[in-house]
């Protein structure tokens, strides 16, 4: 009649042990705060994924991801062009308060450059114990006149890609940056201009694909402490050079389902662009869930301003690119500005949600810091989204206000207050404000 008794007391025994010897494992495993990806695509517009009214260009991987994550219909780039819309995001401040507020060109480097005073989404994160790359297109400091902004110095452990961007219009370079050393590459390049802008006469490495494989082996690194990659993928912006000396700035391996459409090239190829790029994104997804770190990655796609006219397409003719908003890059009416946000975390984000939160590039910072257990900087145009993100939509703080600037052709600027007025001033201080009612307007 005993053994039974010791038999329970040894079993007991043996789970309070268990449980003391697992305790510190299931508190740091409860505690561990998840992977971060930022997918940057370049120039893609609010309507040209079939998840946001896309009807002729084929988009199959972001569709499901957003079936599988949360759709967000009211996401605002940090400005119209590039770098300026990109140092939003890195910094958590509007355009009237970033360090970069429009794309400077080569002229004045230092005007398109962050500092060393400037704090990173990557320096919070890499500061809590993060790993940090960035792949792709840069556009915030380069080698000769800019190194202060270039990306190990601002919270990168890693970077492959463009540093300028007008190298990242040739999606067919000589060479590509692995940290401060160029890598050549076996593509032959008619020069325009100057770092390394161009287009192929011998077209053999395609960037895009260089960069997908490079984002795909840096996840695959084995390490014990999170990451966060910053992946910025060059499609579907054009090469410009290539347009203006062959009348087609899209550049592209294959023109895949559309080669038989009774479409001009650039048409084709735009398309196939946004195709090739949806395919790569699939290919991430996949490899996380391979990989089993999907349940603990949080995944953000966007695009850094809205659709391009700049390949010689069509787009009002056949993709309507902003989709339901009217602009393009460079407007400051929301299609130059609203951009699609996927956010994609099975098991945390949940799945097939659609939400019109309004939000911005800026967010990001407070919504990493606050994933990573961090405080981010003080005094920035930030918050964090991660109640949305996490089902908690009551408990989401609000923007009393969005706030925009473009500097070409004179100084534009455009506010977003209430979530709904929206007002737009062109040119120049003294023009007149053009006042809408986004619902209606």
């Amino acid at each position: 009649m005993m053994r039974p008794n010791c038999g329970l007391r040894q079993l007991t025994t043996f789970l309070s042990l268990a449980g003391f010897l697992l305790a510190p494992v299931l508190a740091a495993l409860a505690g561990s705060h998840p992977n971060i990806i930022v997918i940057l695509a370049d120039d893609l517009g609010y309507g040209e994924l079939g998840c946001y009214g896309q009807t002729v260009i084929l988009t199959p991987r972001l569709d499901q991801m957003a079936r599988e994550g949360m759709r967000f219909t009211q996401f605002y780039a940090g400005a119209t062009v590039c770098a300026p819309s990109r140092s939003v995001l890195m910094t958590g401040q509007h355009g009237g308060h970033t360090r970069v507020r429009g794309n400077a060109g080569t002229a004045n480097p230092l005007a398109q450059s962050l500092r060393p005073e400037d704090v990173t989404v990557a320096e919070v994160l890499h500061k809590a114990g993060y790993g940090t790359a960035l792949i792709g297109k840069w556009g915030l400091g380069n080698v000769g006149g800019a190194e202060v902004g270039l990306p190990r110095r601002q919270g990168f452990d890693f970077f492959y890609g463009y540093l300028s961007q007008i190298h990242a219009h040739n999606h067919y370079p000589s060479f590509l940056w692995r940290n401060e050393s160029k890598e050549p590459l076996p593509n032959a390049v008619a020069p325009v201009g100057t770092e390394g802008a161009g287009y192929a006469t011998n077209a053999v490495a395609y960037a895009g694909d260089l960069l997908t494989e490079e984002a795909l082996q840096w996840i695959a690194q084995p390490r014990q402490q999170p990451f966060f990659l910053y992946w910025c993928p060059v499609a579907p912006h054009a090469n410009n050079e290539r347009k203006a000396a062959l009348h087609n700035g899209a550049e592209v391996p294959d023109l895949g389902p559309y080669a038989n459409r009774p479409w001009s090239d650039p048409n084709k190829g735009h398309a196939a662009m946004i195709t090739r790029l949806d395919a790569q994104v699939g290919r991430l997804l996949d490899e996380l869930r391979r990989r089993h770190l999907d349940r603990n990655t949080l995944v953000l796609f966007t695009s850094d301003n809205g659709p391009h006219r700049e390949s010689n397409h069509d787009p009002d003719e056949l993709f309507h690119p902003s989709g339901s908003v009217r602009g393009y890059k460079r407007d400051l009416t929301d299609g130059g500005i609203r951009v699609p946000l996927i956010a994609w975390w099975p098991g945390t984000v949940r799945a097939g949600r659609v939400v019109n939160q309004v939000a911005y590039f800026g967010d990001l910072m407070a919504t990493a810091a606050d994933l990573a257990g961090t405080q981010p900087p003080a005094g920035l145009d930030s918050i964090s989204l991660v109640p949305t993100l996490t089902g908690r939509p009551r408990n989401q703080r609000q923007h009393d206000y969005l706030y925009w600037e473009f500097h070409e052709s004179g100084f534009s600027q455009a506010v977003l207050i209430d979530q709904r007025w929206k007002a737009i001033r062109l040119k120049t201080v003294d023009a007149p404000i053009q006042l809408y009612d986004l619902p209606t307007d």
